[in-house]
């Protein structure tokens, strides 16, 4: 009986062990990411042409972008764009379509958070608002 305790009891370990590897990483980028870059493109980024990867502001040196997986200078070229502006989230490209904005994160929309406001010194009791 006890054997057959201990061979459930594998077999659940051995069970749970696997929903826990295949359960989905949070620190993994989207998988849209790992998707091949057509080079001929110089598409905005919701076209799935580029895509900013990464920003580095080096001290003291010129800022580089990861673009489409190509390391670009300020001023380099990316296709037929020039990468005229760059921030630390944000790389502007200037080319014959006009102006492109790429984003290192394009899915996230910020919203802004309402704080209560402090309270006047000396006064006490229950702040209004707050449970």
């Amino acid at each position: 009986m006890a054997d057959l305790m201990r061979l459930i009891a594998l077999a659940l370990l051995a069970v749970a062990n696997l929903a826990v590897a295949q359960s989905a990483d949070p620190t993994r980028p989207p998988a849209s990411w790992f998707a091949p870059v057509d080079d001929a493109r110089t598409g905005s980024d919701s076209a799935g042409g580029m895509r900013l990867q990464s920003v580095l502001m080096r001290q003291g040196g010129r800022p580089v972008a990861v673009i489409g997986g190509k390391t670009v200078a300020l001023g380099g070229r990316v296709g037929e764009a020039t990468l005229v502006r760059l921030t630390e989230r944000e790389a502007v490209l200037q080319g014959a379509d006009g102006v492109t904005h790429l984003y290192l994160t394009p899915d996230v929309e910020k919203q802004m958070i309402e704080t209560p406001k402090p309270r006047k010194a000396g006064k006490s009791g229950p702040v209004k608002g707050l449970p």
